[in-house]
């Protein structure tokens, strides 16, 4: 009798152990033990220059090295660019007084991504080292303003005149405002150049077939031909920016 309490006892306790364990493996994430080799994403970049967007693809070459290509525009300002406004008119726009072209870079990146630390089967986070070099293009949009025109001096009755800002024939007192951002497109420059940047990227995601990921790091763009971007300094040959990069997207086979 004891042996039949026994027997019964034990067959509650197994079981009890398989149905949990059935119950573990009903909501485990197979995706984790498998390699997916490929991904895609998208981000959005701030820099300390500007701001950007980005779009990625890679390969496992191993387990533990990621070979990524990266498309990349961003944004180029100036740190001493400062947005003022004239006083005299009440609906006169803002602008950066000084500044001659808007800049924008595109990049092409090819690079590796190497694993510093794998993810937790429980979770966590996955962290790599990547270093990226390429090509870079940038582009020279010149600034147009409204220009103050007086016509009848004794009323202070003006028009405006819709010009490319020339520091040597406009002062401050003479603008009225920016003009409409696509004015100028048709004059754009172009300034070809390389670039190479190192990082950190920091993958949290909660799944391995999703990528969701922050990457910080430093930028280097040199240009053999120098880049204006500000009327009273000195034209760029080179940025270097750090930057906070975040990517959102999928891995797959």
């Amino acid at each position: 009798m004891r042996f039949i309490i026994r027997y019964i006892f034990m067959l509650l306790i197994l079981g009890g152990a398989i149905g949990a364990s059935a119950q573990k493996e009903a909501i485990y994430d197979t995706s984790k033990n498998v390699i997916l080799l490929k991904e895609r994403s998208f981000g959005a970049i701030f820099h300390t220059q500007g701001w950007g967007i980005k779009y990625s693809k890679g390969y496992n070459k191993t387990a533990f090295n990621r070979r990524m290509l990266v498309i990349e525009m961003v944004e180029m300002q100036d740190p001493k660019q400062i947005r003022i406004i004239n006083p005299y008119f009440t609906n006169a726009k803002s602008y950066h007084y000084g500044k001659l072209n808007s800049v924008f870079i595109f990049r092409g990146s090819y690079g590796n991504h190497k694993q510093l630390n794998r993810k937790p089967y429980w979770g966590g986070v996955e962290l790599r080292l990547l270093y990226m070099g390429g090509v870079s293009l940038g582009l020279a949009k010149p600034i147009y303003l409204y220009i103050l025109n007086i016509t009848a001096p004794g009323d202070f009755i003006y028009t405006t005149t819709l010009e490319k800002y020339d520091p040597d024939k406009h002062s401050v007192d003479d603008i009225f405002g920016r003009a409409s951002f696509t004015k100028g497109f048709n004059e754009m420059g172009f300034y070809p150049g390389l670039h190479a940047k190192i990082g950190l990227d920091f993958d949290y995601a909660s799944y391995r077939n999703k990528l969701k990921s922050l990457e910080v790091g430093a930028m280097l763009d040199i240009f053999p031909r120098p880049v204006p971007i500000m009327a009273f300094n000195d034209p760029n040959y080179f940025f270097f920016t750090f930057y906070l990069n975040f990517n959102f997207g999928k891995r797959y086979n």
